[in-house]
């Protein structure tokens, strides 16, 4: 039995880039012998184990063979015949194809640090081909090495292309798409993820609403807001904000994004309009004041986006509005509203619950004082 260290921890030891997690592979034995010594047994669709002490992944070396469409279309086969570079062979990239030996020898059967030395994400095979999964990956890679000076290698473009036309994307499930996407937000250039699928023409199946026309828009929303915060919840949003209203609820109901995602991309596209007009347009005050719709349109996004209850979200929002228009957190747009909702949410419903209100004509009476408020924030504050 040998054990090797292999994958994502082995690629970034070489780029000297900061992993967390370590992968490992084990040949030539059984899982018998792996629960013998202790380890866990886990994979439900192949033999993987967890460590007695550390808890770290160890796989069996294994191959694989494509019976179905999709990503889950495989039959995976272990035994001690197994080799190393049999198992090395099955992976995505070359770059992911190295393996290391308790010695610190590297296995290196598919040029992975050749590949690294000319910054090319190429396929190990053509067996990248039968897993649409893989496409994801290879742009989720782009998004983390792109400004390490990674490029796709034009082979590995052009099968991705052809799995694209052979429908191959069209067998992704959302939750594995979702996944994915995820973890690209998350890296240093986000945009790089969707514009590979762009490329391969794997866009048009995987994030369906957003249309050539609107592409450009998508990319540098993210790119702006990306420049600003790490916040992935931000990133989609700014990523969603060109697309309309029924394009955004239809896009997360299908990929199945939490809530954090979709209410935020949603409030977003909702009131970002008059988040900044309501802010901005001091110098005409008296105008403002003058027209209620702009009070009832300043009171409803208080209301829409939960903002006495969620601060946070709200404080979230602003942020996202003002890093949408390039600008910081100083904009006056932020204080502005904070200022704003601090004054809104001061109606004391004690003052009315004393004479005898309850209910409907409660809430009432505490929404009559909100306007006002907002009525008298504007008088004292815009001047």
């Amino acid at each position: 039995m040998k054990i090797y260290l292999v994958g994502g921890a082995v690629r970034d030891q070489l780029l000297n880039y900061p992993y967390h997690e370590q992968d490992w592979v084990v040949v030539g034995a059984s899982p018998e012998e792996l629960i013998k010594k202790g380890f866990r047994p886990v994979g439900k669709d192949f033999p993987v184990f967890l460590h007695p002490v550390n808890h770290e992944e160890y796989a069996l070396a294994r191959t694989e063979r494509k019976t179905a469409p999709g990503y889950k279309g495989f039959v995976f086969h272990t035994d001690t015949s197994v080799t190393l570079e049999e198992d090395l062979r099955r992976r995505d990239l070359t770059i992911n194809a190295i393996a290391k030996d308790s010695n610190g020898e590297l296995v290196d059967p598919y040029n992975g640090q050749g590949d690294i030395a000319q910054k090319q994400l190429r396929h190990v095979s053509e067996a990248f081909g039968e897993d649409p999964v893989r496409i994801l990956r290879i742009a989720r890679f782009l998004a983390r090495f792109h400004h390490l000076g990674f490029s796709v290698a034009a082979e590995t473009l052009a099968l991705a292309r052809d799995m694209v036309s052979d429908g191959e994307t069209k067998h992704l499930v959302a939750e594995r798409v979702w996944q994915e996407t995820v973890k690209a937000l998350q890296e240093k250039d986000p945009q790089y993820y969707f514009i590979f699928l762009q490329a391969c023409g794997a866009l048009a199946d995987v994030f369906t609403e957003v249309s050539r026309e609107l592409f450009d828009h998508c990319i540098n929303n993210l790119i702006q807001v990306s420049k600003k915060t790490n916040n992935i919840v931000a990133r989609f949003a700014a990523f969603c904000h060109a697309l309309d209203i029924h394009q955004i609820v239809s896009m997360c109901n299908r990929l199945g994004t939490p809530n954090e995602f979709s209410d935020l991309a949603t409030l977003a596209k909702q009131h970002s309009m008059t988040i900044i007009v309501a802010a901005n347009d001091h110098t005409h005050n008296a105008e403002i004041r003058a027209r209620v719709d702009t009070v009832g349109e300043i009171d409803n996004v208080l209301k829409a986006t939960s903002a006495i209850r969620k601060p946070d979200r709200f404080k979230q929002l602003l942020e996202l509005v003002i890093w949408l228009l390039g600008k910081s957190e100083k904009d006056l747009t932020y204080s502005f509203w904070l200022a704003l909702l601090e004054y809104y949410q001061a109606v004391d419903p004690q003052v009315w619950i004393a004479q005898g209100y309850t209910g409907a004509a409660l809430g009432s009476k505490i929404h009559q004082d909100r306007i006002e408020r907002i009525h008298t924030f504007m008088d004292e504050h815009l001047s």
